[in-house]
């Protein structure tokens, strides 16, 4: 069982016999509440401390847990109509309101209800997670001289380094910048490039973070078309054409949703377009540490092969380790640089110190490469299990292709199949999966489904998963 599925419930047991005790009772020790729900202690700690968040129980140090007073007084009832008028208004100006649509993102985040096996996530489970190396390596970065001091505002120079070797000779570390993570670098990277109301141009589908992103920054998404080796050169070539975009935002590695690699020599041609139309490349290199053990060699990064500094790269540490190992990289050259690190300054100041000091302990450890060979022979693993189960399983389905890296996969719906009622009846059934229409930032040609296998326990998973939702759609046919 997961910890966070352990303290849900043993909250929620503990929350059923709350009224059993008189106000000020004292609950069973912490002891108690270890042997008769075996579970650890840190879970009893946990379950505690969100029943003392809700107000039912009350600690006091050295003596126990206590039910808590009733909360009596009531909450204020106010009329908040007023802020539709003052968030739809967007000063003077006639630009359109800024509402900020993070469904596709919050879907990737979200934590399924108890029992529901999760095909929609977008991290690592946590068996996969490296725990012991990176407590270990955040145990190294405290101890550290001046762990808690102010770092530089570009980040620390060694950790700038390290994230520069990843892309090759042709960064060092004066052109990188630490962020929190590569969510806050593709924010930091699109509004550095473009003023609201302009457009930019993003691979069709894409992933719905960068939508989120330029929706938010007041930007206009303009889709261009991928293929299995990734975006077309030609119809890029047209929508700079067209639209005058001075951005363009891809993920040349597994692309996600589909899972293209884009070609060397697409991707020579994508940087020599974008510089023709004096335009920029924000190359988000999410996946270059989950490729798989049939991948071969990768691709170098757009930004190795760039004199010129036309692509910004956004790379981070989070999705093969942690979603709370937020720590990111952006590496740019010439005057760009300098926008970018005015505006990630104005808005976070730096990353904080302890965090980048643990992820340049954990980079820099033995534990790290044993991990990434982990996780490259689980994720070949899985894919096969889920690949295989589907072709089997769901013949209806379409799987175009079979990625060779990067952690899901990619199904087109039949014809007519409403992609909101498979997701809906998915769910019913115990297992999420994510729609594809936020992938997409004009009409979809289809309704498709995005199927991920990093987040689930392991294989028997996957084919439960896949078991339940051949049950969802046996159960929509059977209503229509």
């Amino acid at each position: 069982m997961h910890e966070r599925s352990s303290v849900a419930e043993l909250a929620e047991s503990l929350r059923n016999e709350i009224n059993r005790y008189s106000v000020g009772g004292k609950l069973p020790s912490s002891r108690a509440l270890v042997e008769r729900y075996r579970v650890s202690p840190v879970t009893v700690s946990r379950a505690l401390a969100q029943l003392v968040a809700e107000g039912l129980v009350v600690t006091r140090p050295g003596a126990g847990a206590y039910r808590a007073e009733p909360r009596t007084v009531a909450a204020r009832t106010g009329d908040t109509s007023w802020q539709e008028v003052a968030l739809s208004a967007d000063g003077a100006t006639d630009a359109a309101p800024r509402a900020v649509d993070a469904a596709g993102v919050l879907g990737a985040i979200a934590v399924p209800p108890t029992g529901v096996i999760d095909l929609s996530g977008g991290y690592l489970d946590a068996g996969l997670q490296p725990e012991r190396a990176m407590a270990a390596a955040l145990g190294r970065a405290g101890r550290r001289p001046g762990a808690w001091s102010r770092p530089p505002v570009d980040g620390l120079t060694e950790l700038r380094a390290w994230f520069a070797r990843e892309i090759g000779a042709a960064a060092s570390a004066a052109d990188v910048l630490i962020t929190a993570g590569g969510q806050a670098a593709l924010t930091t990277a699109l509004r550095a490039l473009a003023a609201p109301g302009a457009p930019v141009l993003v691979e069709s589908p894409t992933y719905p973070g960068t939508l989120a992103v330029a929706r938010a920054a007041g930007l206009r998404p303009v889709p261009v078309p991928v293929d299995p080796d990734g975006v077309r050169p030609e119809l890029l070539s047209r929508a700079f054409r067209a639209t005058g975009a001075r951005v363009f935002c891809c993920q040349p590695l597994f692309q996600n949703p589909t899972g293209a690699l884009l070609a060397p020599e697409r991707g020579r041609e994508v940087v020599r377009i974008a510089h023709s139309f004096g335009a920029f490349v924000v190359e988000d290199d999410f996946a270059r540490r989950l490729a798989h053990e049939d991948a071969g060699p990768l691709p170098a990064p757009l930004a190795a092969n760039d004199p010129d500094g036309v692509v910004v790269h956004v790379s981070s540490l989070t999705k093969v380790t942690s979603p709370s190992l937020r720590v990111g990289a952006l590496t740019a050259r010439g005057p760009v640089r300098e926008r970018l690190r005015a505006i990630q300054a104005v808005d976070s100041f730096f990353v904080p110190r302890p965090l980048q000091e643990t992820a340049l302990e954990l980079v820099g450890s033995p534990a790290w490469s044993r991990h990434l060979r982990a996780v490259r022979a689980e994720l070949t693993a899985r894919r096969e299990a889920l690949a295989s189960a589907v072709l089997h399983h769901l013949p209806e389905l379409a799987l175009p292709h079979i990625p060779s890296g990067g952690y899901h996969l990619w199904l087109r719906l039949p014809d007519g199949t409403p992609e909101s009622a498979v997701v809906s009846a998915a769910l019913r059934a115990g297992v999420a999966v994510a729609p594809g229409r936020p992938y997409f930032s004009a009409e979809p040609p289809a309704g498709h489904l995005r199927l991920s296998f990093a987040g689930v326990t392991g294989r028997t998973e996957i084919s439960e998963a896949v078991r339940r939702l051949r049950a969802a759609l046996d159960a929509l046919r059977r209503q229509s």
